[in-house]
């Protein structure tokens, strides 16, 4: 269990790292650092996979590549493009915050589900969430210390709450298809669909980097590919390798309570860039929460999916 809880730990220290890529890249677009991260992943995905490709081909079929190129664009695409821009947009605290809600969000949509818990179980959880929600909403847009307009800052919000329900999405989609194919282990799943994350990049390119865009020092440029590539292997490659290991020491109670850690290090990484301390507000923010997050992973186990994370 120590090596397990070390493993989740590692993992979220690791997934916090996409908060602040674009915090650090804030001068690149957000179509821009997608495609960059994610065509980084997908040609380290195709080198990993190669030595186990002739057999892993003969058992991925036509189904299966929709399903992954679905997968890719609900949980990778699509959810860091939102992410980007809310961060670039209502700051790194609203977004890693909002986005930290992922378990319980996940966790209601099985609600229905056989052996979930009652609604009502979770109520308490939920109003705690509510509430951080509603605090995190209020000091982003009043923030001293944030830039742009309040509109700016609204749609950075609103980009929040997409990538969380966008996530949540590709959660309930991947942990479907996990159930579907057993044979196939999660580290050659997530692989895979980098490597069809990796195709539906080369779609970003033209916009991201062929039309005119805002131009750049070639010092940026360098910057951006070392971030990019800084990102993939941390956050996509290393961290899930560190999450599939805790998941396998760990009950999935536990395992799921460990995603807290993501925000607390994406919070963490943000106020170090930033070089300031939480205001009063977000430090309410931040213990409601967590403690709601914390009451919900206690309340009702969470699902699979949540251990099969795309970061």
């Amino acid at each position: 269990m120590g090596v397990g809880i070390a493993n989740g730990i590692a993992a979220g220290a690791l997934w916090g790292v996409v908060f602040l890529a674009p915090a650090m890249l804030s001068q690149f677009g957000a179509v821009q650092l997608s495609a960059g991260r994610y065509l980084v992943y997908g040609l380290i995905a195709v080198v990993l996979l190669a030595p186990r490709w002739r057999d892993l081909r003969t058992r991925i079929g036509i189904a299966e590549w929709r399903g992954l190129l679905w997968l890719s664009l609900a949980g990778n695409l699509v959810y860091f493009v939102l992410l980007a821009n809310a961060v670039q947009w209502a700051g790194g605290a609203a977004a890693s915050l909002i986005v930290g809600l992922i378990p319980v969000v996940v966790t209601l949509a099985g609600v229905r589900e056989k052996g979930a818990v009652p609604l009502r179980k979770l109520a308490p959880a939920l109003l705690l969430c509510l509430a951080g929600v509603a605090l995190v909403g209020y000091e982003a847009l009043q923030a001293e210390h944030a830039q742009g307009s309040t509109g700016r800052r609204l749609l950075g919000l609103l980009c929040a709450l997409g990538a969380l329900f966008s996530w949540a999405v590709y959660s309930i989609g991947n942990s479907r298809w996990l159930a579907r194919r057993p044979d196939l282990s999660g580290h050659d799943w997530s692989l895979l669909t980098g490597v069809a994350t990796g195709a539906l990049a080369l779609l970003l390119v033209p916009s991201a980097f062929l039309l005119p865009n805002a131009p750049h020092a070639a010092v940026d440029w360098g910057w951006f590919w070392l971030i990019s590539a800084g990102v993939a292997v941390v956050a996509s490659v290393l961290g899930n390798a560190c999450w599939n290991r805790a998941s396998r020491n760990l009950p999935l109670t536990l395992t799921g309570q460990m995603i807290v850690f993501e925000t607390l290090f994406a919070l963490l990484y943000g106020f170090a860039w930033q070089q300031r301390w939480p205001t009063a507000m977000e430090t309410v923010a931040i213990v409601c929460l967590v403690s709601g997050v914390l009451m919900c992973a206690h309340a009702h186990r969470p699902p699979r999916a949540i251990t099969e994370h795309a970061g």
